[in-house]
């Protein structure tokens, strides 16, 4: 029988960061958005929030403020990728 862990698929999960993976939320937080992203596997930065900020400032990372906090629409996240996306050489 498999478990709830093993239905999860790439879009639908994240990893934990201990080779595990939990459910992907609507709304990430920046620490998910991290592990999302993969920034700890592909960025030199010691500093993962800097990345973030970046991104933001630079390449208009897509973003919405509840309660004093920035959440990242998964949705908006995945539309925001595809458009980034280069194709070629």
């Amino acid at each position: 029988m498999m478990n709830e862990q093993s239905n999860l698929t790439a879009s639908s999960a994240l990893p934990d960061g201990d080779s595990r993976f939990v459910p992907r939320p609507e709304l990430m937080t920046e620490q998910e958005l991290i592990r999302f992203l993969r920034i700890p596997e592909i960025s030199g930065s010691q500093n993962y929030h800097n990345v973030i900020a970046n991104l933001k400032r630079m390449h208009d990372l897509p973003r919405i403020h509840l309660c004093g906090k920035t959440l990242y629409p998964t949705r908006e996240i995945m539309k925001w990728i595809t458009e980034k996306s280069t194709t070629g050489k």
